[in-house]
């Protein structure tokens, strides 16, 4: 939960992502790379701040989390986004991150985001359009789809990667079968008090679960109920 800068001064994507490294929030030269590759700015709403390290309203009770967090859940999934690899994103939002997915995954991998609210898939898909991972939505390796995140998407199934932007009370049953034997999902875990879990599934099925940091999300639940307002 810890913002690791305020204000509005950076106006590049490049630095945002230049501050994040100064912080030792990313180590990896590959995710500075997609990171520096993926305009934040395109995926959050106009005439906000894009490069602010915290989370955003994006409308319909849903946030796009900050800078520090993408950096985060990206370098925890690194080794589970290569070439080729089939990832998952759940709660996809504005699209950020499964572009991010996308550019890591190539054109002969998967990246598919999973958002349960119409509108928020359609400005993902219009985000995406504009950002370098367009040409992956357009040859199809990239996709969003209006759906129940908590069922997954086996569609394309078994996932190397599953990152889930909303924090459940229990990690939903579903994502761990779509979780490939060595892949990993990073996923908030609890209510008031929330944990960054990550879920290691070995190549016999069995599963390790380790808490990475406290954290803030908004509920992974139905359309109905985040649209009320949880």
């Amino acid at each position: 939960m810890e913002r690791f800068w305020h204000g509005s001064s950076i106006e590049k994507n490049k630095g945002m992502v230049d501050h994040l490294r100064s912080y030792g929030v990313i180590t990896s030269k590959k995710v500075a790379e997609v990171m520096e590759t993926i305009d934040r700015a395109l995926f959050v709403p106009e005439g906000t701040p894009p490069y602010v390290d915290t989370p955003m309203q994006i409308g319909y009770n849903a946030t796009i989390s900050a800078p520090h967090m993408h950096a985060m859940c990206l370098e925890l999934l690194e080794n589970h986004l290569k070439p080729g690899m089939h990832a998952l994103d759940i709660g996809s939002g504005t699209g950020y991150l499964t572009a991010c997915f996308a550019i890591m995954v190539g054109l002969q991998g998967r990246a598919v985001g999973i958002e349960h609210i119409p509108e928020l898939v359609e400005c993902s898909i219009k985000n995406i359009e504009k950002s370098a991972a367009a040409q992956l939505l357009r040859q199809g390796s990239l996709s969003v789809h209006a759906s129940d995140g908590r069922l997954g998407w086996p569609e394309f199934a078994p996932y190397d990667a599953i990152h889930v932007g909303a924090a459940a009370a229990q990690i939903p049953p579903a994502l761990i079968e779509q979780l490939k034997p060595g892949g990993r999902l990073v996923i908030p875990v609890g209510n008031i008090f929330q944990d960054l879990q990550v879920i290691d599934k070995k190549e016999d099925g069995t599963v390790t679960v380790q808490s990475e940091t406290s954290v803030r999300y908004v509920p992974l639940t139905s359309r109905e109920a985040q649209i009320r307002g949880y």
